[in-house]
């Protein structure tokens, strides 16, 4: 196996809780994690000399060990002293500093591709295990799917897949600093927490109104103030009959989700002609085979 073709799926949080900030200035959390049919595209090829080459669609992305996909091939390459050198072939679609976790997946992806290419051996809990040294994001990334994340993202629990249904995904002409959110958040001044559990409890009931009445992100306490424009595409979903709308990890990213598909399209088309959002896509919930 000389190349190998790999998707990077995105993620969304259906609810995102802080619990605490820890010792390390890691910060707990408890997050449903959904992943979503919008990925990016990788392909690998072996070389025959050593070293890691990467290669991308957008010229802003860096190319060298700044870049996770870099990273992720390197940790391989040195733990199992790879001989060969590989070409990481990055072509993106997620939206870049969305809280989306596009990042991360591509780490994951190659994480899992070089593991097969390279005859590793590795399970998926220790690819898991490998890929926290990456991110808080890529152990997830790596089992997919529906789950619950729990410590700093590393303490996954499989649930089933959720629902059907529409899922409009918008995000505004602007960056959020990941840093910038869990450094103002005022955790002391919270009115409420997500119900996580009751998220969880209407999925496995497979009741899309029920999980859908709960969705819940803490960290909008700290993004929606900076950045009205997340507020304002919310609205938009809303009205157009989302059953809710959410932003997606630490922003700027919105999904909306919809059970009729020509409600989805007006909102789509509304937040278009409003401007509010650079890149918008409509898809659908990713689930693995049950």
């Amino acid at each position: 196996m000389n190349s190998m073709k790999l998707k990077a799926y995105a993620k969304i949080n259906l609810g995102l809780d802080v619990l605490r900030k820890r010792e390390d200035g890691y910060h707990e959390v408890r997050m449903v994690m959904q992943m979503v049919n919008l990925y990016d595209r990788i392909e690998l090829v072996k070389k025959k000399n050593s070293g890691i080459e990467v290669k991308t669609n957008l010229y802003y992305l860096p190319t060298n060990q700044d870049n996770l996909v870099y990273k992720a091939a390197n940790l391989l390459i040195e733990e199992f002293q790879i001989k060969e050198g590989i070409q990481i072939h990055l072509k993106k679609y997620i939206p870049v500093s969305a809280g989306m976790a596009g990042g991360s997946s591509d780490a994951a992806a190659v994480l899992f591709g070089m593991n097969r290419m390279f005859h590793l051996g590795l399970s998926l809990e220790e690819l898991m295990k490998r890929g926290i040294k990456l991110g808080a994001d890529v152990p997830y990334c790596i089992m997919r799917g529906t789950a619950l994340s729990e410590g700093i993202g590393e303490k996954l629990t499989s649930l089933p897949s959720v629902p059907s249904c529409k899922v409009l995904i918008a995000k505004p002409a602007i960056s959020v600093s990941t840093r910038f959110v869990y450094e103002n958040l005022k955790l002391q001044e919270l009115n409420s927490h997500p119900d996580i559990d009751g998220i969880i409890e209407n999925i496995k009931k497979k009741n899309i109104t029920g999980m859908a009445e709960r969705l819940e992100n803490v960290l909008e306490t700290v993004t929606i103030p900076a950045y009205p424009v997340i507020e304002d595409i919310k609205n938009v979903m809303k009205e157009q009959g989302a059953l809710n709308a959410l932003m997606s990890g630490s922003g700027p990213t919105v999904f909306g989700l919809f059970i009729e598909e020509k409600q989805a399209q007006a909102a789509w088309e509304k937040i278009k002609v409003k401007g509010l959002a650079k890149q918008s896509y409509l898809t659908t919930f990713y689930k693995v085979r049950e």
